[in-house]
């Protein structure tokens, strides 16, 4: 028996080979702006969890809320080194503190006033950014990727750290 070839137009296969490199345009659009958020998350992040994981080099000490603002709370700064100076006013974001007289476990950042939380409550703090970029691009991985099992881990993980971050607080 022959077998019978039916050949396709140089039109049909110009168009076939354009939708294809198209969706592999799309595919690698979608990836990069999923790379983009998960980079910008960590980088947003690291700013300050570096402060809140890392001791090296370091001033630590204990902070005590005595006023707070609309964004920030000061209060006065008592080094855990008794080399180390003491520092009548220091300044806390208030999203990390309950009330005032609360007592926290903090870093200075180094060159300013600011302290940043430590402790696993300002560990996770500092990660919320990147929590919240694991969870932006998980609906990109699933809306543009059509990566609906990666989606569901990365959009789990980002909101299991957005969670973890709220009850340590």
């Amino acid at each position: 028996m022959a077998k019978s070839t039916t050949r396709r137009s140089g039109v049909r296969r110009a168009g076939e080979s354009a939708y294809g490199l198209l969706l592999v345009g799309k595919n690698t659009v979608m990836a990069g702006v999923a790379l983009l958020l998960l980079v910008a998350g960590v980088w947003t992040s690291w700013g300050t969890a570096q402060h809140a994981m890392l001791s090296k080099g370091r001033e630590r000490g204990t902070v005590t809320v005595a006023k707070c603002g609309e964004e920030m709370c000061t209060g006065p700064f008592v080094p855990a080194d008794a080399a180390a100076p003491e520092r009548p006013k220091v300044k806390i974001e208030k999203a990390v503190t309950h009330k005032q007289g609360e007592r926290l476990l903090v870093a200075v950042k180094p060159g300013t006033d600011q302290v940043i939380r430590t402790g696993w409550a300002g560990v996770l703090h500092a990660w919320l950014p990147l929590g919240g970029a694991l969870f932006l691009a998980a609906l990109v991985v699933a809306g543009g990727l059509r990566m609906r099992r990666t989606a569901w881990g990365l959009g789990l993980l980002g909101a299991a750290l957005l969670g973890a971050s709220f009850a340590t607080l």
